[in-house]
């Protein structure tokens, strides 16, 4: 099927181009997971991802098998352990699986949340020697610690372990610890480096399976039940979704069946927090990413860092009450907090010139925001975005997100070797860092210069991509539960996005702080319901706001499900518009 002339430029200014199947199919579900990638003799695998269809010997990664034998003896001999998580959604999850999964090895471990804003990402010196000296033998930092080398030194000095569990981009030099598991180390061989998309909780959970492993082989279970290692995998697709981790492979398997497991409500802590996050449905995957990620996240951004372990451990409903009210107030704080900062950045973004690179600080942003700032604005200029808050003495905290095709991690790290940044790491798409305010602007030339190709590249080959043409009477909740049938859907696995026209405007107008809402007729003599979020002060959304009935478009976006009222229908979430006459 070609598509119609008028999809070669929309108003957003792209074209618009089939995803690409690789091959003709009259089955829609076959089509989605070709157009994702997968492999013609792997679709069974992909139709309905399992951990057995894609489950790696955990044995592959360096330092596995090392760091499964440490956990294996603390918890024969009863050590005291402490987990040490980053304050983050991933970095609680991880904690909390390593916790629950120690507390039914009869091992009841400790956990140490560093708060983000006294003490910042990652273990310090005197917080892992605190814990030596508080008792603890061994301590396992998860979602962190991949470049902690100070900090890990002087634990070592100290006579405590640590095993490090990451995910984040490794230095050709690795800092010194009793084990480092990591699918990005740079030794890593091809069959364990080709894991590097997993979620620090997905690495996690590869090691709980490999010290389950060497329980067993010592004889660990001839006298106590297994854990049952699949039970934890709603904690797993929660950290995997909410920490933009791609959504092939193993990641596909950990959230298609967390998101089973999560339907049961089996964990306390979770199901309080889907109430409070009212939500009246089991939860699907975008939940994971906008629903209940950001409550937790929230706790480490503007208050307490360890609410989210708590919330995830706890086996008392009334505790876990009071923390989901009290994660749901917090992110409700966060937005407002949100909201204020973006202002001030968007005002700055206008003042910029037409860097690769976005990069803009203020005095005083709440470093709990500058992240989600920073995809927004990623989202609005279709570039890598870098947001730098600057505190009183000068010094720079500061979160990226990057495009595709652009690996802001690697360049991140190359700034910290060129003497730019205090500290900063990351992956191919988010990074942190700390640098001198000084320095910000040296920074943003060396990111320009370094990265400039690269988002060229990538915005000539911009383009949005299409699964379907529909029209508009065929956007149905059955065609919602059709679509769906290719999921779970994330980065790395774009959820399907249609194309539905030749339509007129009925009806158009703002809700909210800046949505478009829109009635649209269909030559079909159909009507749908559609909205573009955060869109009304765009191109796009003054085209929709003022087009005259005359004129006719075709709308590309996801279909979905409104069943706000009790009763099912389908709308169309916009990306973009193309006008047909």
């Amino acid at each position: 099927m070609s598509l119609p002339r008028a999809f070669d430029r929309s108003i957003t200014g792209q074209a618009w181009r089939w995803r690409g199947a690789g091959g003709e199919t009259d089955d829609l579900v076959t089509q989605l997971l070709l157009a994702r990638g997968c492999p013609p003799e792997e679709l069974e695998a992909h139709r309905s991802p399992t951990i057995r269809s894609f489950m790696p010997d955990p044995s592959i990664f360096q330092d596995m098998d090392k760091a499964a034998e440490r956990l294996a003896d603390a918890v024969i001999a009863g050590e005291q352990v402490t987990i040490f998580g980053d304050y983050d959604v991933d970095g609680a999850t991880s904690a909390a699986l390593l916790i629950r999964l120690l507390g039914a090895l009869g091992l009841e471990a400790g956990y140490y949340i560093p708060d983000r804003l006294l003490e910042g990402y990652g273990p310090s010196g005197d917080a892992l020697v605190s814990l030596r000296d508080s008792g603890a033998s061994l301590v396992v930092t998860v979602d962190c610690g991949a470049q902690a080398f100070e900090a890990l030194s002087m634990a070592h000095e100290a006579g405590l372990d640590v095993i490090v569990v990451d995910h984040h981009k490794c230095a050709t030099e690795l800092p010194v610890a009793h084990s480092i598991v990591n699918p990005n180390r740079l030794d890593e061989e091809a069959g364990a480096a080709a894991h590097g998309h997993l979620a620090a909780v997905g690495v996690a959970w590869l090691l709980g399976a490999a010290l389950i492993r060497t329980l067993r082989s010592r004889g660990y279970f001839t006298s106590r039940e297994e854990p049952k290692l699949l039970d934890l995998l709603d904690i797993v697709a929660l950290g995997t979704v909410a920490d933009v981790a791609q959504l092939k492979g193993l990641n596909r398997a950990f959230v298609a069946q967390g998101l089973k497991i999560m339907a049961g409500r089996r964990n306390i802590g979770l199901n309080a927090l889907i109430t409070a996050s009212r939500l009246t449905r089991a939860p699907i995957c975008s939940d994971l990413g906008f629903a209940l990620g950001p409550r937790i996240n929230a706790g480490g951004r503007v208050g307490k860092s360890d609410l989210g372990v708590r919330l995830l451990t706890t086996s008392d409903a009334e505790e876990a009450r009071v923390i989901a009210e009290e994660l749901d107030r917090l992110n409700g704080e966060r937005r407002a907090i949100e909201a204020a900062v973006q202002e001030e950045a968007d005002a700055l973004v206008a003042r910029q010139g037409n860097r690769a690179v976005v990069l803009v600080s203020g005095e005083g942003w709440h470093p709990g925001v500058i992240g989600i700032v920073a995809g927004r604005l990623k989202e609005k200029l279709g570039r890598p975005a870098l947001v730098v808050s600057v505190d009183e003495h000068g010094t720079g905290k500061g979160s990226g997100r990057s495009i595709a095709g652009v690996d802001l991690g690697a360049a991140i790290l190359a700034a910290k070797d060129m003497g730019l940044l205090e500290a900063g790491g990351g992956h191919a798409m988010a990074a942190g860092l700390t640098v001198s305010a000084e320095k910000i602007e040296a920074l943003a030339e060396f990111l320009d210069a370094r990265l400039s190709d690269d988002v060229a590249r990538a915005s000539e080959n911009r383009a949005l991509l299409l699964d379907a043409v529909i029209a508009p009477g065929g956007i149905t909740p059955m065609l919602a539960d059709a679509l769906e049938q290719g999921g779970p859907y994330g980065m790395g696995w774009p959820a399907p996005r249609i194309a539905a026209g030749p339509m007129r405007i009925i009806k158009a107008d703002v809700v909210g702080k800046d949505h478009v809402r829109v009635i649209m007729a269909g030559d079909d003599g159909r009507s749908i319901k559609a909205v573009a979020f955060r869109q009304a002060e765009t191109e796009l959304g003054q085209a929709l706001l003022h087009s005259g009935r005359d004129k006719r478009l075709w709308l590309a976006g996801r279909v979905k499900v409104d069943d706000w009222s009790g009763r099912a229908s389908a709308e169309l979430h916009i990306d973009d518009a193309s006008w047909s006459d």
